[in-house]
């Protein structure tokens, strides 16, 4: 009996271990809490608080032109002069006559300027414009 040694069966186990999935899924989590809300908004523009209804969204998207607080236009985050802006104005409306033009203005800009921007959109053809505002209490 001394000479003979036992053998014993391994079992197999059948455990994942799941702690560095885990790690991994709150490094993604942080990275797009991060990133989410630089994509939103492109153009830092204080909006007017304002008691209006909102306008219900048609199947296309409205071309959104923004004034910042410094008076500079842009439309989707890209900064365009007034010569620019109306000509892609005018290259949107040739190639579809129904999509809607905004205009979203600072608040601490001046009047003058908003007025401008929509004055660019009308020599430019657009036969309506609307101005968004912030609803009151957001």
């Amino acid at each position: 009996m001394y000479g003979y040694k036992r053998q014993r069966k391994m079992r197999q186990m059948a455990e994942i271990n799941v702690v560095p999935y885990i790690d991994v899924m709150l490094v993604l989590l942080v990275i797009f809490m991060v990133t989410a809300p630089l994509l939103t908004e492109g153009v830092k523009v204080d909006l007017v608080k304002a008691d209006a209804q909102p306008i219900d969204s048609k199947e296309l998207e409205p071309v959104i032109l923004s004034v910042d607080d410094q008076g500079k236009y842009f439309i989707d985050r890209e900064a365009k002069e007034p010569e620019a802006v109306r000509a892609y104005a005018a290259a949107v409306l040739r190639r579809n006559p129904k999509v809607e033009f905004m205009v979203r203005g600072d608040k601490d800009v001046a009047y003058e300027a908003v007025v401008n921007a929509m004055v660019l959109l009308q020599q430019a053809g657009v036969p309506s414009v609307g101005l968004i505002t912030d609803p009151e209490g957001s």
